[in-house]
């Protein structure tokens, strides 16, 4: 059977180490291996961003193949420090507008798939079908959203219910949470101790994730005796800072923060743990009401026990019943979880699959097509 055809035309960058740039390749990866054609155009705005597969495949470590092209980004995003955000959106607004202006204009033929306000926008507007990957909210996007989310044309996937609630006027979406890559599975002997793991960034959109707080906990003597905690994925600063901490508190032994490793290093890690934290920024409304964080389904598909602030977006996430839920903030109410826990039964073979990146881009592709 002839594959189908999607153009995933996006403003992010590859390579990257962020989890949005891996939920990108991954999602793709899988519609691939799901006998769909992919042309993936993204910007050339980060002197590390490439357009050679070979080197992406390196970085993401997948095998899979589709044709990328990078396009050219004269623009003051990245390049100006000052009104960084005014930069990006302007730089944002005039890529979209010329990439759809050269490479797709007209075409109301094609399949497009982005997560890019704009690019959504202009290939709307020129009656192209387009599916658009809601991620959270702005006053970008819902402006763009009011204007072009009564279109036929036009279908949108969010990522959690409360997303679609605040843009319940669109015509067409759906909710489909992330998900994980079950090819990427390793069964390892779990570590002797109660190891507790994070992975990911320290801040998100330049806000502490509360790591700091969590460190200075271990100083409590129930959990310096009968755990460690492990921190992965952060960047060379965060983890100094983060080091230093834990220096001047003596919990070198039982804290150990490393930067930012490749896929198959973090998930050995997940492989010989126990719990797997899910911390964030109650101030941000993504991180508060939108989120459905990628690590979350690896923490789930590993067999992890998953500890969690009590946040609303967590509390929408599939198996939600199976997260042990504690107060942001709660020093005690942490300890008091972890005392009572009692280890969950590891999720079936079905119920992997209905959380696996095979399964999330089926769903895409029935939506879609």
């Amino acid at each position: 059977m002839k594959p189908k055809k999607l153009i995933y035309a996006t403003y992010q960058t590859f390579p990257a180490k962020t989890a949005n740039s891996l939920q990108s390749i991954s999602n793709i990866k899988y519609l691939v291996k799901n006998n769909i054609d992919i042309d993936l155009y993204f910007p050339l705005r980060e002197k590390q961003s490439t357009d050679n597969i070979e080197k992406l495949k390196k970085f993401y470590d997948f095998d899979e193949t589709f044709n990328v092209f990078g396009v050219t980004h004269n623009y003051p995003h990245g390049k100006i420090k000052i009104f960084s955000k005014f930069w990006f959106h302007l730089s944002h607004f005039l890529w979209s507008k010329k990439l759809v202006e050269k490479y797709f204009k007209g075409d109301d033929e094609s399949y497009f798939f982005t997560r890019s306000d704009w690019v959504a926008y202009f290939l709307a507007k020129q009656k192209s079908n387009v599916t658009f990957e809601c991620h959270q909210s702005s006053k970008v996007r819902s402006f763009i959203i009011k204007k072009i989310g009564n279109q036929n044309n036009v279908k949108f996937i969010f990522l959690n219910e409360n997303l679609q609630n605040k843009y319940k006027g669109v015509q067409q979406s759906i909710v489909i949470h992330n998900a994980a890559d079950s090819s990427l599975f390793i069964n390892a002997e779990v570590t002797s101790k109660n190891s507790i793991v994070f992975l990911g960034n320290a801040s998100r959109f330049n806000k502490s994730r509360g790591l700091g707080q969590i460190i200075t906990w271990f100083l409590d003597d129930y959990l310096k005796e009968n755990f460690t905690l492990e921190i992965v994925g952060g960047s060379i600063k965060e983890t100094n800072d983060l080091k230093e901490k834990v220096d001047k508190l003596g919990l070198n032994k039982i804290i150990n923060i490393q930067p930012w490793v490749g896929r198959k290093e973090a998930l050995l890690i997940l492989s010989k743990s126990k719990y797997g934290l899910l911390l964030n920024n109650q101030k941000n409304n993504h991180s508060y009401l939108y989120t459905s964080p990628l690590k979350y389904f690896e923490y789930l598909y590993f067999g992890l026990s998953v500890l969690a602030v009590d946040f609303p977006s967590h509390k929408l996430l599939p198996f939600n019943e199976r997260i042990i839920f504690f107060e942001n903030g709660n020093q005690d109410d942490f300890i008091k979880k972890l005392k009572s826990t009692k280890f969950p039964i590891p999720l079936s073979d079905q119920e992997k699959y209905s959380i696996s990146l095979e399964n999330r881009a089926k769903k895409i592709t029935n939506y879609i097509f």
